[in-house]
């Protein structure tokens, strides 16, 4: 069956740094992009960064630009989130998930629904 299983959160304080990874199994991880994905108590889930398949094409909310780096390693089923400079409003539950339709390119305007099945998140808390 279909697993994600994100680790790498913690508590940082505000400007500090966190890699997250997801480690994917049940399906073919290279067919697939990846989604990160956060939810804050009280909100949404949002996108935060996707990536393709096998180009390395990526999205980023804006919120997150220049920040946030996220990458995979298909030979290892994972895929990365380094997260920089990280403020208080980063904290969230982060999730990871497979794009739904394999060879899409991936993109974050499509919204949650299009990606899944998900993990079970972890935890980021930015807080001095």
């Amino acid at each position: 069956q279909v697993q994600l299983v994100e680790s790498g959160g913690g508590l940082v304080q505000p400007g500090g740094s966190l890699r997250l990874s997801c480690a994917a199994s049940g399906f073919t991880f290279p067919y697939y992009g990846i989604g990160w994905f956060r939810q804050a108590p009280g909100k949404e889930r949002e996108g935060v960064s996707c990536i393709n398949n096998s180009d390395g094409r990526t999205d980023y909310a804006d919120s997150v630009k220049g920040r946030f780096t996220i990458s995979r390693d298909n030979a290892k089923n994972t895929v990365y989130l380094q997260m920089n400079s990280l403020k208080p409003e980063d904290t969230a539950v982060y999730y990871c998930a497979p794009d739904r339709i394999p060879f899409r390119t991936c993109s974050l305007a499509r919204g949650p629904t299009v990606f899944g099945p998900w993990g079970q998140g972890t935890q980021v808390t930015v807080s001095s």
